[in-house]
């Protein structure tokens, strides 16, 4: 007959509040990501008051793209890591049962 260890529940506590750093550190490069993205879009909108260019409607163009790029990049690696993290949960032992 197999007995069933005690579950720590110091360890769980620890486990949960890490989970939930992760969360928030997955949140805050995330907008990371926009503001740099919103960084890139400003500096086009304002490359033509601010320089006068010749081809500045190419420059702009760059600036644009690169923060749409950015943005999208900052979208799929949030959601990318929210995945990872929520497959993670079930390797904490039986929290759910104990805490929720």
């Amino acid at each position: 007959m197999k007995t069933e260890s005690p579950i720590n529940k110091d360890l769980i506590l620890r486990e949960r509040l890490a989970l939930q750093r992760t969360i928030l550190a997955n949140q805050s490069t995330f907008l990371a990501f926009l503001r740099t993205s919103m960084y890139f879009f400003i500096a086009g909108l304002s490359l033509e008051s601010l320089l006068k260019v010749a081809n500045s409607f190419v420059i702009e163009s760059f600036f644009f793209i690169i923060s749409v790029l950015i943005f999208f990049i900052g979208v799929f690696n949030f959601f990318k890591q929210k995945k990872m993290i929520i497959d993670s949960e079930k390797n904490i032992g039986n929290y759910k049962n104990e805490y929720l």
